[in-house]
């Protein structure tokens, strides 16, 4: 079974948000290459506009999957996974099913609020491994009762291992420069997310980022590339100086973010990811959980913040610009323990697997 584990991806799957998705595929990427026959399945909402592009054995269901209660406890009982991996996703009766039909249970939490509901006592009770894909500056330790709580009944505190992504590919990296015409460093990375983000104003963020790219470019001569994503609901315009693309798989994101000067991103997992690469940024937030992770980042000197609007997005990004602004985000960043939490969520995972094997 070492060889062949079957690993269960659930995570969170709506038309809106992208980030669940991604972080399952990144780890079922890593698992696929330690474990080149394992027996990989996702469980996602078949009205997700990814969910027909997944490179995985898929089961589509007509909600997300944490409201589908019995049709995943029915594929769980079918799939008989040695490991499944709860993304954000699950309720507390389909983590016992997984428990109870002997598989090794991860929780994924990404923020305070779902990190306490992973550790309620009938969850806890049921999970094996829980990652928090947060930096512990962000989210803070657990309480002195959860601790004591979670030792009384013998199961293991959640784990800060931070942000989820795909080691970069150099290689990568340097066919995109060439294919889009870009020299490293030289170049500004902008993407407000999956694409289908609405804003209060009723914008989509993605159309004010692009904005904002082009009259970076306007005033400073410096190019952007500007990520639409996948959910973006209207053809890509053409912009000066920008260089619109739909959307990248998530090793040419990284490989692309990695490379450039700067970041103009929202505040989900991609902020993260550009602390851990050094990628000073400009980020704002286009959904409810993120602000609260975007001023911890501020607080720690790891990016500048921004409103979800035109002139504080563009004001913030040619202030950053200026050199001693830049200067000074970069070295902060450089000072940063920030790494990539792929090494901890594979660590975590072979040693799930091998106990799974010794049962």
């Amino acid at each position: 079974m070492p060889n062949e584990p079957k690993l269960l991806f659930i995570p969170v799957s709506s038309d809106e948000g992208i980030g669940e998705y991604m972080r399952s595929t990144i780890i079922a990427d890593e698992a696929k290459c330690q474990w080149p026959n394992a027996q990989i399945d996702f469980v996602l909402n078949r009205h997700a506009p990814y969910c027909h592009s997944c490179h995985y054995r898929t089961h589509l269901l007509d909600d997300t999957p944490t409201k589908k209660i019995k049709e995943v406890n029915q594929l769980i009982t079918e799939l008989k996974p040695d490991v499944v991996i709860f993304d954000a996703a699950g309720r507390k009766s389909q983590l016992k099913h997984a428990k109870r039909s002997g598989a090794q249970v991860v929780f994924i939490s990404q923020h305070k609020r779902k990190r306490a509901r992973g550790m309620k006592l009938e969850r806890a009770l049921a999970t094996d491994s829980h990652w928090v894909v947060q930096p512990e500056f962000v989210i803070g330790d657990i309480s002195a009762f959860n601790r004591f709580k979670l030792n009384l009944i013998k199961r293991p505190e959640p784990i800060c291992i931070g942000s989820i992504f795909p080691h970069p590919d150099i290689k990568l990296q340097q066919q995109l420069l060439q294919r889009y015409q870009l020299v490293a460093k030289q170049y500004l990375f902008f993407s407000a997310g999956s694409g289908g983000h609405l804003l209060n104003n009723n914008l989509l963020a993605a159309d004010v980022w692009a904005k904002v790219a082009q009259q970076a470019y306007m005033e400073t001569q410096v190019p952007s590339v500007m990520v639409f994503g996948p959910n973006y609901p209207k053809p890509l315009p053409e912009l000066p100086g920008v260089i619109a693309i739909s959307a990248l798989d998530t090793k040419e994101f990284i490989s692309l973010l990695n490379g450039a000067k700067a970041a103009v991103l929202s505040g989900g997992d991609t902020l993260l990811q550009s602390i851990a690469l050094k990628v000073p940024t400009v980020v704002a937030p286009v959904s409810k959980d993120q602000p609260d992770r975007i001023r911890k980042c501020a607080q720690a000197h790891m990016v500048l913040a921004a409103d979800a609007s035109y002139q504080s997005l563009l004001s913030t990004v040619l202030g950053l610009l200026k050199e001693q602004s830049f200067q000074e985000l970069s070295a902060s960043l450089q000072a940063s323990p920030t790494e990539n939490g792929l090494v901890a969520a594979m660590d975590k995972l072979q040693q799930l697997v091998n106990t799974q094997a010794h049962i």
